[in-house]
């Protein structure tokens, strides 16, 4: 099945795809069991707050499902008016404050954990709004169509642009520490900043293909992967990109380093580990 995200709750893993598809894993992916989700909608991202057990996952129908108790049930807790809206990512600071952005300037947030949700604008236009991502200092940032890049410093009360390197989709910024960050997108575009994102510079990449996701390891190495065939590496601090062996065969939408060091991607095949770099 088509697994889209995932995220580690503790030592668990729990992932999310096609037809409202919600897995938990207690053993570092070796077993899988479902969970029962309230809607068959395709579930794009997810989010755990740092107790652990507090959760949300959003998707097609501009829907946003939570759980309380690590990702073993799961209710509908918000779902848009328009039905042609999709989320695409959900980022969650703790159990009271969460932030889901996703198509056509897709924006909403929670003070009260989910209770309530407030609407709005934080783009002029209408772009796709791809993913989320933190800082060790707290600094968020968000990644979009169209050169869309942009930072907050108080927990996404006001976003601010930052320069883009290039006008086309990105897919994610990847925080290596408070000053670096990795930008990824369309067409093998990879961008390093060592000045949180004043100035970029281009990384070479093997293939101009697809980057959909990226992570970082323990051992400070990373990987990005996304169109078929795609894995590449970092065992630099991201300033150079060389192809891995054993690239998975089919797309990846996610990348995870799961508690005992493996590699877990998620995509058309749904959950395939893959050999540590």
């Amino acid at each position: 099945m088509l697994l889209l995200a995932g995220a580690l709750t503790g030592r668990d893993v729990v992932v999310v795809g096609e037809r409202g598809t919600i897995l938990r894993s207690s053993d570092n992916a070796h077993t899988w069991e479902p969970a029962a989700s309230p809607s068959r909608a395709t579930l794009t991202g997810i989010s755990f707050s740092p107790d652990s057990s507090h959760g949300w996952a959003v998707g097609h129908d501009v829907l946003i499902l939570a759980t309380g108790d690590g990702g073993r049930t799961w209710t509908l807790q918000y779902q848009g008016e328009n039905m042609q809206d999709s989320f695409l990512d959900v980022l969650s600071l703790d159990a009271q404050r969460i932030i889901a952005v996703g198509a056509y300037g897709l924006y909403v947030s929670s003070k009260d954990g989910g209770k309530s949700w407030i609407r709005r604008k934080v783009l002029a236009e209408d772009y796709h709004l791809n993913r989320l991502s933190r800082g060790p200092s707290g600094t968020l940032y968000l990644a979009g169509e169209h050169g869309t890049l942009m930072r907050s410093t108080d927990d996404g009360e006001i976003w601010t642009p930052i320069p883009a390197p290039y006008d086309g989709s990105f897919y994610g910024i990847l925080v290596l520490d408070r000053r670096t960050l990795l930008a990824y997108g369309l067409r093998g575009r990879v961008f390093r900043s060592s000045d949180d994102g004043s100035t970029w510079t281009p990384l070479p990449t093997p293939q101009p293909v697809l980057l959909a996701t990226a992570v970082k390891l323990k051992s400070n190495f990373f990987l990005l992967a996304g169109q078929a065939r795609t894995l590449l590496a970092s065992r630099d601090y991201g300033r150079t990109l060389l192809a891995e062996p054993g690239a998975p065969t089919t797309a990846v939408a996610e990348l995870l380093e799961l508690s005992d060091g493996s590699i877990l991607a998620l995509g058309e095949v749904g959950a395939t580990t893959l050999p540590k770099p």
